[in-house]
């Protein structure tokens, strides 16, 4: 796929990866609703299996086409909002505190934090939209922080994130004869459409704005 470099671009690229998703999303309800009650029962679980794998998909999908936007900007970082600057740094930090660098090494790193705000921001590291395979709410607002975007738009899913999709994923993931009822297929389907159209408008949002930047 190619890049977004404009703002049309990247709308496109994020719809086109929804709609593929929502498109199997809703097949699938359809294939529920036609089956007889044996095989409902299977395809509900395939549901939840499917909706989670979407929700995780689309969130770094987005995401990263997103920083990426920005990216080829290539704007100072002092021209940007302050979280990309702190992005640049996130990784070393975080490699720092499963070594054994020196203080010289430390030291440097910081001296690099306090004086490189006129470097330009045109790289995306692959490391900071990390879903972790596991992507529970927390999880979705560290990816939010990393973007800049607020994330109270999909405060009130938390808990249809965490134990609807999440929680009953896994069981299934492990083997786990977890029964999922036919009346929560709307729920499924229908919420997590819309969570991954929510985020996906917040980021379009912010790119037509442009407000990552300072």
């Amino acid at each position: 796929m190619s890049k977004p470099y404009t703002g049309a671009d990247f709308s496109a690229q994020i719809v086109q990866d929804r709609t593929w998703r929502i498109k199997e999303i809703s097949d699938l309800k359809s294939a529920i609703k036609r089956a007889d009650e044996g095989l409902r029962r299977v395809l509900l679980r395939a549901l939840v299996t499917l909706c989670y794998a979407h929700w995780e998909g689309y969130v770094r999908f987005s995401a990263k086409k997103y920083l990426e936007h920005v990216a080829m900007r290539r704007f100072q970082y002092r021209e940007l909002n302050p979280q990309f600057y702190r992005n640049n740094f996130l990784p070393r930090l975080a490699a720092l505190s499963t070594s054994r660098a020196s203080i010289a090494d430390r030291c440097a790193l910081v001296d690099e934090i306090l004086n490189s705000e006129t470097a330009r921001f045109s790289r995306v590291n692959d490391d900071l939209v990390n879903t972790k395979a596991n992507l529970n709410f927390e999880v979705f607002v560290d990816i939010c922080i990393v973007c800049g975007v607020p994330p109270e738009a999909l405060a009130d899913k938390a808990t249809f994130i965490d134990v609807v999709l999440l929680k009953r994923r896994n069981a299934i993931a492990h083997g786990e004869d977890t029964f999922v009822a036919v009346g929560d297929l709307d729920e499924l389907s229908n919420d997590t459409i819309g969570m991954m159209r929510t985020f996906g408008d917040t980021l379009e949002n912010h790119v037509v704005l442009q407000t990552y930047k300072l």
